[in-house]
């Protein structure tokens, strides 16, 4: 089963690489046909969709490996890693358009076709934008920060280009070139907004994040209804890392409780905590009564 959504992740990853290519052709043939400044700006972003589809693969197979001797709680941190590089790469790409819109300020030039070119580049973002919400589904479903950052940049791709084919529309009818410059820095505005939110979210992973309050209500919920015979558990402690959730806490038992009894506890939590949380590991110290601290954090 594990196999089988590995590789169906790395499809959809494929899937957005071969979209990305498409959408890029397309922007650039939108741009080489008008001449616009800011149709060169969003067939740069469409550049880095590229280059994001294309670290998300690398990404996404580098964390599926499994668990080694050099990374024992495995690699699947990789994929935060990768959403940083996304990151890094769109706030590269804005800076690049910054520098053509303030060429354009000083030449505004609107070439030929401007039609067909917003025909061209409509065509290319609706594809966008379809494809970003499967893929932002997919991403939330198996919990994948590199597709889930490639899935954001999508829709803020797709929000650029509504803007630019909006204002290009208005450059047609009123002959104001100079609106074309415009136009691509606040794309690049956009683009660099999109880059920090990639780059903070994967941030917080690297961090160890520990889990959303509503998931750690569900695990603490289910220790105290599961743990019969025990007596407490505290320092509860949780963090994400790609799909993983890792739990960890102390569970306090009578001091006159066998080992195999209390063995018994801790595998009957671990076998609810797995019903309850997706795609998590466990890890239980157990403590005698003398231990117990009494923090009311979860008493059973």
């Amino acid at each position: 089963m594990a196999d089988n959504s590995a590789r169906q992740t790395l499809i959809v990853a494929g899937i957005s690489l071969a979209i990305g290519l498409i959408v890029l052709a397309l922007k650039i043939w939108a741009w080489r046909i008008t001449g616009s400044i800011a149709l060169y700006s969003d067939a740069l972003e469409s550049v880095v969709n590229v280059v994001t589809a294309i670290t998300a693969i690398v990404a996404v197979r580098l964390a599926q490996k499994p668990a080694d001797a050099a990374l024992p709680y495995g690699y699947h941190k990789a994929e935060y890693f990768s959403a940083v590089i996304v990151g890094v790469m769109i706030i590269v790409a804005a800076i690049l358009i910054f520098r053509e819109a303030i060429l354009g300020f000083f030449t505004p030039e609107f070439t030929s076709a401007p039609l067909n070119g917003l025909l061209i580049s409509a065509s290319a973002t609706t594809l966008n934008g379809l494809w970003g919400i499967a893929l932002l589904r997919y991403a939330r479903k198996v919990r994948s920060p590199a597709l889930r950052a490639d899935a954001k940049h999508l829709f803020t791709d797709v929000v650029s280009t509504a803007g630019v084919l909006i204002g290009l529309a208005l450059v047609v009818v009123t002959g104001w070139t100079i609106l074309d410059p415009i136009l691509a820095a606040l794309v690049a505005l956009n683009i660099l907004w999109s880059g920090w939110g990639v780059i903070r979210d994967s941030v917080g992973g690297l961090m160890d994040v520990a889990t959303p309050p509503s998931t750690l209500k569900t695990i603490r919920d289910v220790i105290a209804s599961n743990a019969d015979g025990a007596l407490e558990a505290h320092d509860i402690r949780t963090r994400q890392a790609g799909r993983l959730t890792f739990i960890e806490f102390h569970l306090v038992v009578p001091g006159i409780m066998s080992v195999e009894d209390a063995h018994n506890i801790c595998d009957r939590v671990e076998a609810e905590l797995r019903r309850a949380v997706e795609d998590v590991q466990i890890t239980i110290h157990v403590e005698p009564e003398d231990k117990a601290k009494h923090s009311g954090i979860v008493v059973v």
